[in-house]
């Protein structure tokens, strides 16, 4: 079965950082698997301080797509077709120039305009200013804005204070590629699509919840930055709370963006707070050392850095807790880390054990009914259940797995993120994007982790790279009597 391709409306889309890294390796790959959905005029406008003619970077996204594309997918008309849409003009977000240029190749019509803001945090307010100035903002104008969005509460209110001066909420789409995940989403049709599980999403019924983003890399060209966020804003803040958000939110009325950002926002401001003798216990701070990975040793975080004094945290696990009737007393146990095991995201929502065995003995222990649903790789979902053991010899019980790959199951190409919220900007369909109070609630959870561990020294502890974290995180969870799952 194919997917039903919805055309959209005619737009211009304006990368702003179009020669970066993110344009190169997200961006134009996205646009270009979703032109079938084009409607004529569209046009896509890169726009840096790089001085580039058109056909200069019309050749950047022929090799950008060309790396970074299917090669099967690749058609030489279809490729043809994309790169005479694009077109480039240079333009210094801080000086201003190049902006009557844009200006004058947008025109004065009413066609879509998304801006799509591929360059550093500290661009955001200048570039969002500068459009205003120039009169580029229009009724159907659209601002596109990656993570970080702020480094703590004040500078995100800030942050947000700024390209509000400029764009109305409803034009600024504040983007979390995790929400464009189909699994993500399935999260949604999972738990509200089927009278199977909603019945039983609750504390009479689920014992914890176990999140999982690990990765298997290092710093790899982001040691600026990683430095000076950590994993816990690198991570935690967006990625990690917003997947606890579809798990533990209400039923949303409908899937209009509000009515689903309203319930995220509920469970955000239920969080409990984790502060001062409360971050030692609930917190684990981690930071890898040398060890080995798939592709052989790798060096420890102090060596790629080249700062033997840095503690900013590449691992961190979380025990979090939610404060509400649904909740009450279900643990949340977060974890996310650079230089682990595998790479993997997964959320677990573990079921709690049967009153009591009616098997005996020799029927082996039984274990918890788990749903497990991958995000990344091998993207799907598994309901653990206890099955017999086929053969004579009395009853013997075995923990199976009823698997639902997306792959085996839908047989088709599984889209990248990027592809889904780039055509909902120009849709101007907000469910997936964050808004303004779900992004400050966040730093106001995120910000008192902090300051406990500035106030209490809390040491950020060594792990092995290639292995699962600190032994502080398996503790975390198995002074409860639980235990990570590791797939």
């Amino acid at each position: 079965m194919t997917s039903q391709l919805i055309p959209v409306d005619p737009f211009d889309f304006v990368i702003f950082g179009g020669t970066g890294d993110l344009s190169e390796r997200k961006l134009l790959p996205a646009l270009y698997y979703r032109q079938s959905q084009f409607s004529e005029p569209t046009r896509i406008i890169g726009a840096s301080r790089a001085k580039l003619s058109d056909a200069e970077f019309r050749e950047f996204a022929r090799k950008a797509i060309r790396e970074h594309v299917k090669e099967s997918d690749v058609k030489e008309d279809e490729l043809k077709k994309f790169l005479e849409r694009l077109f480039y003009i240079s333009v210094d977000a801080v000086s201003g120039e190049g902006f009557s240029k844009l200006k004058k190749a947008l025109g004065d019509s009413d066609t879509i305009r998304a801006f799509y803001l591929a360059v550093a945090p500290s661009l955001f307010g200048e570039i969002s200013h500068k459009l205003k100035e120039n009169g580029l903002i229009s009724p159907s104008s659209r601002i596109v804005v990656e993570k970080p969005i702020g480094r703590d509460l004040a500078s995100a209110r800030a942050l947000n204070d700024q390209i509000g001066a400029d764009f109305g909420e409803h034009q600024i789409f504040r983007i979390d590629h995790y929400l464009g995940k189909e699994t993500v989403q399935n999260l949604m049709a999972l738990r509200f699509g089927n009278m199977l599980y909603e019945p039983l999403w609750n504390s009479a019924h689920i014992d914890h919840v176990q999140i999982t983003v690990a990765e298997t890399v290092g710093l790899e060209d982001r040691v600026t930055y990683y430095d000076k966020a950590g994993a816990l804003r690198d991570m935690v803040q967006n990625h990690i709370l917003q997947l606890l958000c579809l798990v533990a939110m209400e039923a949303p009325s409908s899937m209009d963006a509000n009515a689903v950002r309203d319930e995220k926002l509920k469970v955000l401001h239920a969080l409990k707070r984790i502060n001062g003798a409360e971050a030692p216990k609930s917190t684990v701070r981690g930071q890898y050392r040398a060890g080995a990975s798939a592709g052989g040793p790798v060096k420890g975080y102090l060596d790629e850095l080249g700062n033997p004094d840095s503690t900013t945290e590449t691992f961190v696990a979380i025990k979090a807790e939610i404060a509400n009737w649904r909740w009450a007393g279900v643990p949340f146990y977060l974890r996310t880390g650079k230089r682990l095991a595998s790479r993997v995201s997964e959320i677990v929502i573990e079921l709690k054990p049967i009153p009591h065995s009616i098997f005996g003995d020799n029927a082996g222990r039984i274990q918890p009914n788990q749903l497990v649903i991958r995000l990344q790789p091998d993207e799907g979902v598994k309901q653990w259940i206890m099955s017999k053991d086929p053969g004579p010899g009395g009853m013997r019980l075995r923990h199976v797995a009823l698997d639902m790959s997306f792959a085996a199951t839908f047989q088709e190409r599984n889209p990248d993120a990027y592809e889904r919220l780039i055509m909902d900007v120009i849709r101007g369909n907000q469910t997936l994007f964050m808004r303004r109070d779900e992004v400050e609630a966040a730093w106001k959870w995120i910000d008192p982790i902090f300051n406990a561990w500035a106030d209490s020294r809390q040491e950020v502890q060594g792990y092995t790279a290639g292995t699962w974290g600190p032994s502080a995180s398996i503790a975390l969870i198995e002074r409860d009597g639980r235990t990570w799952h590791e797939s």
